[in-house]
């Protein structure tokens, strides 16, 4: 598995993905963004990410998307945490992403993102890296999710979590 960084937003980079097989495909050929992406047969998974509008010192991930076939290999975890440390790396003292789904939800904190107590967009959750990892807030996000109307999977999975604290942070994938 190869993670790659193609370019900070400032670079212009395209990326073209199948709609067949990526969610958010169109987002991805926009030039205003910067992009990450997973490898091995091809993109398995892609993010795409720019500074806050209103702190500099904040990178923005707004779309993460994983090949259809390639969903519940934590592939999007380990790309979010790829990110966080290239953005670290680049002197950003903080990284912010939506989410808008618990699947989401548990794989940013995988990657070391933790829910803020905010809401933002259409119905997303705000987690972001530094944050509160603790059990109460870590809940209180899948406490949101509980409210919504949501497939047998995400409440068979949100029952699941019921009575645990957040995951452990996936170690660096590069």
């Amino acid at each position: 598995m190869e993670f790659a960084l193609l370019g900070w937003p400032e670079d212009g980079h395209r990326l073209r993905l199948d709609y067949r097989q990526f969610a958010y495909a169109g987002k991805f050929v926009m030039t205003s963004t910067g992009k990450a992406v997973v490898g091995d047969d091809g993109v398995v998974a892609a993010a795409a990410f720019d500074a806050d509008r209103t702190d500099a010192e904040t990178l923005c991930i707004r779309y993460v998307t994983v090949r259809e076939d390639r969903q519940g290999q934590r592939l999007g975890a380990r790309l979010l945490r790829f990110v966080r440390e290239r953005a670290r790396e680049r002197g950003y003292e903080r990284v912010t992403i939506g989410v808008n789904n618990p699947f989401s939800y548990q794989a940013a904190y995988r990657a070391g993102l933790c829910f803020t107590g905010e809401e933002s967009g259409l119905a997303e959750l705000t987690l972001a890296w530094p944050g509160d990892r603790s059990r109460s807030r870590y809940q209180a996000g899948l406490d949101v999710f509980r409210e919504r109307d949501l497939s047998p999977d995400e409440v068979s999975f949100l029952d699941d979590k019921r009575e645990t604290g957040p995951p452990a942070v996936l170690p660096s994938p590069a």
